[in-house]
């Protein structure tokens, strides 16, 4: 049963400091109830957001109606639409009232799960093409994925290690100046 292969992650996770989050949930399960299916892939790229400072966060321009959720609770999926066409899934970190959030970018599929059959891509390089793998739009904007079964992000016991994580800085961020360049994406290397 898939409740009991994977445990779904707490709020006291979200609850931290945002990288420290971004390194953890590197070899975590995005896990997705869809018409009846499951579907599953395993986080393998990621990218920090921290606060109002940092000018690649949409919260660089202070709290606004489309950021007001990366202010909420930890743990709230924080999704949009970019260039109008591609969701992008993220999850909100630290503590109520700061803005901070990890966007997935990437993931590889969970061997254990049957998504072939759902026609998924490999890899599904890039938060656009994982959200359309998994069926996630606005609809799922605000969801709290330490309660919901429908989208959740769970620990299934896969360890990975911190010499296999390599810092990047964060893609198509340019805009952002010396923010662009900060080190915080981060990737499984040398992966299985």
């Amino acid at each position: 049963m898939i409740r009991d292969r994977y445990k779904k992650l707490p709020r006291e996770f979200y609850a931290r400091d945002t990288h420290a989050v971004a390194k953890e949930l590197l070899g975590k399960v995005v896990v997705r109830q869809w018409r009846g299916k499951t579907i599953a892939v395993r986080i393998n790229e990621v990218e920090s957001y921290v606060g109002e400072d940092d000018q690649a966060s949409h919260a660089s321009r202070g709290r606004t109606p489309r950021t007001a959720i990366m202010y909420g609770p930890p743990g709230l999926a924080y999704v949009y639409l970019i260039y109008g066409m591609y969701y992008c899934l993220n999850v909100v970190t630290e503590k109520e009232g700061y803005p901070a959030a990890v966007l997935i970018r990437g993931a590889v599929m969970e061997s254990g799960m049957r998504n072939q059959e759902l026609g998924l891509e490999k890899p599904l390089n890039g938060p656009g093409k994982l959200c359309r793998a998994l069926h996630i739009t606005s609809a799922q904007n605000r969801l709290d994925l330490a309660r919901s079964d429908t989208l959740y992000i769970a620990d299934d016991g896969f360890a990975v290690s911190p010499r296999a994580i390599t810092a990047t800085p964060r893609v198509g961020v340019d805009y952002a100046g010396e923010h662009a360049l900060l080190p915080w994406r981060y990737v499984i290397q040398n992966e299985p």
